[in-house]
């Protein structure tokens, strides 16, 4: 008989979070460029190189991209080094990882502005394009947003870019959004042509994502509303064998219009369903589904807590700029490891916009026992005030704390070392899944603590400009141990088992302790 492993869990106490600056940290590449770069901007971040440390690919706009190798010493200073990696192409917007072919190597999806490509990854942090050789057609568009999942049956992965605006125009485009594209598997060689999202409304984030918690993946799509006319955010029916269909407002959508700019995704109170921050400009939404309209099945009823939960962060909450925030990424990480996700999300004017602020700090919001958020960002260290656009938050020297880089327009990337003293203790989870879909996309990993469940959903996309492949890292408060499973892409959930705090890779099998 299976023994139950039964734990009091305690959040820790307010911990005073700090982060360092490393400004010798070697990440040289900035994000260049005017009109066609003033979207975009992002970061991926994944292991090129298999030493299980988190490398670094940076968008470049229209100078060059970079791909920094992580050369950070176990719990030291960060530090990167450029790498020769056959990625060093221009007018990049973004990138993803995954591992599009299923040889075990990680891959790349960069998006540009014209053709975007598929880039094999070789091992050793080398890449070539593979575009060609899987039927990809990147197209000539400006893309400025990604996501992916594996379709069920499916050997290869759907694909799902976004689009802004028709940069052809002369005029400036007002209601000129182009086509966002449906890449889906042409059988087990690769990707047919592909299919247009109509309509579509100048995208600035995707997610696939399983939001109702019953297994069933769907599109959402973030618009900016600058320049659609009569347009609104988007939720797509993605069936396999099925042409793609919008919800409805019989099915219960309803219509909202936002600047969108990024997504980030997580299901902060365990209930098996996710929340969804929307970035925008003065008007951040955090959607939660409201539980009366689940009653007779999941529907896409959402009601805005942001401002329950304090997360609007619509204005500077430092420096003398009163105007109205513009926020880009966003990201949820616990980064104090008392068992409960933060939330980073970074800030930039889109250009000398008047209306809007200069001097417009990035926000770090700490979740508090009560479920509410606090503004933290200043005291931590990483009210920087550059013009930001892509982010990570990922533990870059394996100590258990999350570290922090920010792209911002027409500098090198910043990077933060978490500092903060007295964490609560931590587990990190690679996943390695069997067959096609090597990373797991889709899976839900459920991590307990005593009565305490944290639950998250393994997604490609989101984000503005960039995302993250590899350690998913969990808080566990004053606890030293915990319980995990982890409910497989295909719907099979693996047992229980305890897991003390450190990195573990889990498999089908069970998990695989491992040491940096």
């Amino acid at each position: 008989m299976r023994m139950l492993l039964v734990l009091a869990f305690a959040a820790s106490p307010a911990l005073a979070q700090t982060f360092a600056p490393e400004p010798s940290a070697g990440l040289t590449t900035p994000y260049q460029g005017d009109w066609q770069y003033m979207v975009g901007g992002g970061v991926a971040v994944f292991d090129c190189d298999g030493d299980l440390k988190q490398d670094v690919f940076v968008a470049g706009g229209e100078g060059k991209a970079g791909l920094y190798r992580n050369i950070s010493a176990i719990g030291g200073d960060l530090r990167f080094q450029p790498v020769d990696s056959g990625l060093e192409m221009e007018a990049v917007t973004g990138a993803w990882p995954l591992d599009i072919d299923a040889d075990g190597l990680t891959d790349l999806a960069v998006m540009r502005v014209g053709q975007n490509r598929l880039m094999k990854g070789l091992g050793g942090c080398k890449f070539r394009d593979a575009s060609a050789d899987w039927g990809f057609d990147g197209g000539d568009g400006w893309s400025t947003a990604f996501s992916a999942t594996w379709e069920k049956g499916a050997t290869w992965p759907t694909l799902a870019v976004g689009n802004y605006i028709d940069r052809t125009q002369d005029a400036f485009p007002w209601g000129s959004c182009t086509e966002n594209w449906l890449h889906r598997p042409a059988g087990a060689t690769g990707f047919a042509p592909a299919l247009p999202l109509k309509p579509s409304y100048c995208a600035l984030s995707i997610l696939f994502s399983d939001w109702s918690g019953t297994g069933k993946v769907d599109l959402r799509v973030s618009n900016d509303r600058e320049y659609y006319k009569g347009g609104q955010e988007q939720l797509w029916h993605i069936e396999p064998g099925q042409p793609p269909a919008l919800y409805t407002e019989a099915e219960g959508w309803k219509r909202l219009r936002i600047w969108g700019m990024g997504i980030a995704s997580r299901d902060l109170d365990a209930n098996g369903t996710t929340e969804l921050f929307l970035t925008s400009m003065a008007d951040n939404k955090l959607q939660s589904l409201n539980p009366a309209a689940q009653k007779d099945g999941p529907k896409p009823v959402y009601d805005d807590t942001a401002f329950a939960r304090g997360v609007t962060s619509h204005r500077p909450y430092t420096g003398d700029d009163i105007r109205p925030s513009t926020a880009w990424h966003a990201e949820f990480s616990d980064v104090n490891n008392d068992g409960l996700d933060d939330l980073f999300v970074a800030k930039g004017n889109v250009d000398r916009m008047p209306d809007f602020a200069q001097n417009d700090p990035n926000n770090l919001l700490m979740q508090g026992a009560d479920g509410k958020f606090v503004e933290m960002g200043d005291k931590a260290g990483v009210a920087d005030m550059g013009t930001a656009r892509g982010a990570a938050l990922a533990d870059f020297n394996l100590d258990g704390l999350p570290d922090l880089v920010v792209v911002d327009r027409r500098e090198a990337p910043k990077v933060w070392r978490n500092t903060t003293a007295g964490a609560g203790g931590f587990v990190a989870l690679w996943l390695a899944d069997e067959g096609a879909n090597r990373d797991a996309i889709g899976a839900w990993i459920e991590l307990r603590v005593g009565d305490h469940l944290q639950r998250r959903e393994v997604t490609v996309g989101g984000g503005h400009g960039g995302g993250q492949l590899g350690w998913q890292h969990f808080g566990l408060g004053k606890a030293d141990q915990a319980e995990v499973r982890v409910i497989w892409p295909d719907g099979v959930a693996g047992d229980w088992q305890p897991l003390a705090g450190g990195f573990y890779r889990l498999t089908r099998g069970g998990a695989e302790r491992i040491t940096p």
